[in-house]
């Protein structure tokens, strides 16, 4: 991390009077920052950053270049559904958000948490401390992720799903939220995302399919496609995916 041991912004960075800087900061060059943000201490900002309206970035926060932090959602006329946000992003202390992500309004990121390069988070998301979300990982809108957990490169979350604390989620893993594919329309209650308990493990490339509740402790072999809830503490595996074993607590 560079040092912020003094305030350090390039000339070429563009920031409106009403920006609060707490202490020392580095803002780098091309760097856009919009109305009703703060800035905590040591707060850096690489290259390019672009940080819209009403982001809190708390101290010693470190964004890498070409990230955007604030992102209006827009549904162009195309979604189905109602594009819903509250203004607002909070990043939390010691966070190092990585080149090219991408984090849209309406967004809560707890303390000491890494966003991969690339990461995209969407509306209404909540992300525990001490979590990772790795490079190119997409959070759909409305997604809980809680303390601890790890989502891994290339995954995606489907809208409107929960995941626990000190869940395990491996690259490339997928997940769905409407069982009619969109063809009738958005159905509020109807789209759901899987639920993952805490201390569950998801594996290399597995599907989850909507509503389905992985329990917790619980252990998704790799590939396996989960079309039924998946009880605590057992190791499903296959296409459909089947318990395979069951997992002693002591030893989960």
């Amino acid at each position: 991390m560079r040092s912020t041991r003094r305030k350090e912004i390039h000339n070429t960075a563009i920031l409106p009077p009403d920006v609060k800087i707490a202490g020392n900061v580095y803002i780098g060059p091309y760097v856009v920052v919009g109305h009703s943000v703060y800035l905590g201490r040591s707060v850096i900002l690489h290259e390019h950053v672009v940080v819209r309206d009403n982001v809190w970035i708390d101290d010693n926060v470190e964004i890498f270049p070409f990230s955007v932090i604030g992102k209006i959602p827009k549904g162009a006329g195309a979604t189905s559904r109602p594009i819903q946000y509250t203004p607002g992003v909070r990043i939390g202390k010691g966070c190092s958000i990585g080149p090219g992500a991408v984090i849209y309004q309406d967004v809560e990121i707890g303390p000491h948490t890494l966003i991969g390069d690339g990461a995209s988070i969407r509306e209404q998301c909540r992300i525990g401390e001490r979590c990772i979300i790795g490079r190119h990982v997409t959070l759909n809108y409305n997604v809980r992720v809680g303390d601890g957990t790890k989502i891994m490169d290339h995954a995606w979350m489907a809208g409107n799903m929960v995941i626990g604390k000190n869940v395990f989620i491996s690259g490339g893993a997928l997940t769905a939220n409407d069982n009619r594919i969109g063809k009738a329309g958005y159905v509020e209650e109807e789209i759901v995302g899987p639920t993952i308990e805490d201390e569950a493990a998801i594996g290399l490339g597995a599907k989850l399919l909507p509503g389905v509740r992985i329990g917790r402790g619980a252990v998704v072999g790799a590939g396996a496609v989960v079309t039924r809830d998946v009880p605590p503490y057992t190791v499903v595996m296959g296409v459909p995916a089947r318990v395979v074993k069951h997992i002693e607590k002591d030893d989960a």
